[in-house]
């Protein structure tokens, strides 16, 4: 099926004990706020100006630190397909996106995102 997606953003998954530090450091190593996400308190970021990728900095409940990107798309299940497809395998699901691994399992996300379009992603037949 005909849709499109593009690599939208990094998202830096720091443990709850560690975040303000994190947090801290990433508004300085980038010069910009990183604001709170209001329908997402455990996030911080968004795009970063005169760019077309963001930088979130995420509150794990659990899990190890790590860095994970976020694929965008205007169809989820087409763009989940093409990557099983190349190898890539779902791990969960939620209503608008899906955590994946890529063929060696580092975990990524294709989050459904109603702004992609031919105008700003690349085009998938």
């Amino acid at each position: 099926m005909t849709h499109h997606s593009r690599l939208h953003l990094a998202v830096i998954d720091v443990p709850g004990d560690e975040h303000d530090e994190a947090l801290a450091f990433w508004r300085g190593a980038t010069g910009h706020e990183l604001p709170r996400i209001a329908q997402h308190p455990e996030f911080h970021g968004g795009m970063l100006p005169g760019q077309e990728f963001g930088l979130l900095v995420q509150r794990l409940d659990d899990g190890e630190p790590r860095v994970h990107l976020d694929v965008h798309t205007d169809d989820l299940e087409a763009e989940v397909s093409r990557l099983e497809g190349l190898g890539a395998t779902r791990v969960r699901q939620a209503p608008n996106w899906r955590v994946m691994r890529d063929p060696a399992g580092l975990p990524f996300c294709v989050v459904k995102d109603p702004g992609i379009n031919a105008g700003n992603a690349r085009r998938w037949d």
